[in-house]
């Protein structure tokens, strides 16, 4: 399973972007995974962003993201999307996605996730 994020890039705050995952799947159809997002800033760990599930129905978010950020998936183009609005200066950080391959809800653990993308860069300036 291979996977390609693209979309990010430099922002001010207060802007938005959408950025994408295409998924080259192995296997199980790209509509069997949940997908999710992760993001790492400079000095910190990989944290959680958002997720969703096989079918789009049910998603999960984090906390400092929710109401500004949306997961999304279109099957048909085995790609996954997180339109991000509002942005601040703390979203800045590298993202990454990262496939589900056996799962069925959307889950905030990296373990669960058993391939990832190689993470967009998305900065936003004050």
């Amino acid at each position: 399973v291979q996977l390609q994020a693209s979309g990010g890039g430099l922002v001010q705050a207060g802007g938005s972007l959408r950025l994408s995952c295409a998924v080259s799947p192995s296997g199980r159809t790209f509509s069997s995974y949940a997908m999710g997002w992760f993001r790492q800033a400079p000095g910190k760990e990989r944290e959680f962003v958002a997720a969703i599930d096989w079918s789009g129905g049910s998603t999960y978010y984090a906390d400092s993201v929710k109401g500004r950020f949306t997961i999304s998936r279109d099957n048909a183009k085995n790609t996954v999307y997180l339109r991000m609005n509002s942005l601040k200066p703390e979203d800045t950080a590298v993202y990454y996605c990262a496939a589900d391959t056996y799962g069925v809800a959307p889950t905030n653990t990296p373990d669960d996730y058993d391939y990832w993308g190689q993470g967009t860069q998305v900065t936003v300036s004050s």
